[in-house]
């Protein structure tokens, strides 16, 4: 669906699922996500690649299962008689640049983004640098049915040295013309993949850094930290004297801002920032802008005001990513800080939209007094269920309901009920004129939930 939402209700049923969610394979290390599981499943989407000898790299988050799961992965690559070549700790998008970089036939990367330590996850892309397509997750699963094919010669593990190094050079590529000298800049890496990362792109562009969250121990991952947790960096910056904040989640493929009030800027309003900005600099390939159905009604109004197209998604990275290769456009989002733009990596890449961030606002920008868009007050409670089963039965039970608040917003807000495709949650978001209606009408929604939940 495109431009701006019709009417108030999106009511999303649970995406059919069995192993592969919308953004992998995801959950507990070593029970759900064992290593067993995760060599089978390098072993099967291995032996799918027409290349003789496939060359897979492998990156991971700072999570103490991940060098578990990484000999797995590794393992099952070379059983498949492939190549595999390890990048050691790395943002989610330095997977897809590296991919382009160096010609690899598959990229894995082993992290669960946000969620906390205790999870892990194993997420592909192809030779394209894309994530795998339904089709392809499908062809994987159906594999692991059968018992792999014996195999006289097998494949190799190595490391792949400098993929940081490499990564760091194409964001001071992109981004050469942007001089932070004099900016103080505070970065809440949520003791993940960026912790090295991000800091040190931020000095070479000249910025003063002051860092958070950049010790990880492999259990503190997301630990009240990063895009999940943005009330100590908010602080922070607040207390500080900073000219702006970034809090990165786990993997690095998000961000949120903070400016130097201590106040929370989303994902909507920095990509509304960053359409702005390449409109006028003529670098927003077809002059539009992919969205999903969560992003805030005030962006699509001032995207309308600025003539900027706008294509409306199912939640989930991958569905803004199928929107803008359908569209051949390069700018896209989520509210989550999940940002991409295509003419740097075909992934969201929190590193980069913090420096676009900052080159859309110039060299005396002030994020604080940002002009991009108006937001309509917004309210989103996630309602946990006992298990993903729970989901769509209880999104059904009070669609009743949903109507009833949606007739009552009717041109004036909107309300979406969406069962979560990562974790047994079912979020509920309401959109109204002030913040006490959005307040109230969500309120009612989230206990006729708890209700139909027997809770």
């Amino acid at each position: 669906m495109d431009g701006a939402p019709e009417g108030a209700v999106h009511t999303a049923p649970a995406p059919a699922r069995t192993l592969f969610g919308t953004d992998g394979v995801r959950g507990v290390a070593g029970e759900f996500l064992s290593a067993e599981l995760a060599l089978a499943l390098a072993r099967a989407a291995t032996e799918r690649l027409e290349a003789e000898r496939p060359r897979v790299l492998i990156i991971r988050d700072t999570r103490e299962s991940g060098p578990m799961l990484e000999a797995a992965v590794a393992a099952g690559v070379a059983a498949a008689g492939g190549e595999a070549l390890l990048g050691g700790v790395l943002p989610t998008p330095g997977a897809p640049l590296l991919i382009g970089r160096y010609g690899f036939d598959l990229g894995v990367v082993l992290s669960a983004s946000h969620n906390p330590y205790e999870d892990n996850g194993v997420k592909c892309f192809g030779g394209d640098g894309f994530k795998l397509s339904d089709a392809a997750e499908h062809e994987i699963e159906q594999a692991l049915a059968a018992p792999p094919a014996p195999r006289r010669e097998v494949g190799g593990v190595g490391p792949l040295h400098g993929a940081l190094e490499d990564y760091l050079r194409a964001l001071h590529e992109r981004f050469a013309g942007l001089d932070l000298s004099g900016r103080r800049i505070a970065l809440d890496c949520a003791n993940g993949a960026t912790h090295r990362a991000a800091p040190e792109i931020f000095r070479r562009l000249g910025a003063e850094v002051d860092v958070l969250a950049a010790e990880p121990d492999g259990r503190n991952i997301n630990a009240g930290c990063g895009s999940t947790h943005t009330e100590t960096l908010a602080a922070h910056v607040a207390a500080g004297g900073h000219d702006a904040g970034f809090a990165f989640d786990g993997d690095g493929d998000r961000v949120l801002a903070v400016d130097r009030t201590g106040a929370v800027v989303d994902g909507d309003e920095l990509i509304a920032l960053a359409a702005l900005h390449l409109r006028a600099q003529d670098q927003l390939p077809g002059g539009g802008v992919a969205v999903t159905v969560m992003t805030n009604y005030g962006f699509h109004t001032a995207m309308a005001d600025a003539q900027v197209e706008v294509a409306t998604t199912p939640v989930g990275d991958r569905y803004v990513l199928e929107a803008l290769r359908e569209r051949g456009w390069a700018l896209g989002g989520e509210q989550s800080g999940h940002i991409i733009d295509m003419s740097f990596v075909p992934s969201g890449d929190g590193i980069a939209a913090a420096l676009l961030s900052l080159e859309a606002l110039g060299r005396d920008g002030d994020l604080a007094r940002r002009s991009a868009m108006a937001k309509l007050p917004q309210r989103l409670v996630n309602v946990r269920m006992a298990d993903r089963e729970a989901l769509a039965g209880a999104a059904a039970a009070i669609a009743g309901d949903v109507e009833e608040a949606a007739a009552g917003l009717q041109g004036r807000g909107r309300v979406l009920v969406r069962p979560s495709g990562t974790e047994p949650l079912v979020r509920v978001m309401v959109e109204a004129p002030t913040a006490g209606e959005a307040d109230a009408v969500c309120e009612r929604l989230v206990a006729a939930l708890g209700s139909a939940a027997g809770g």
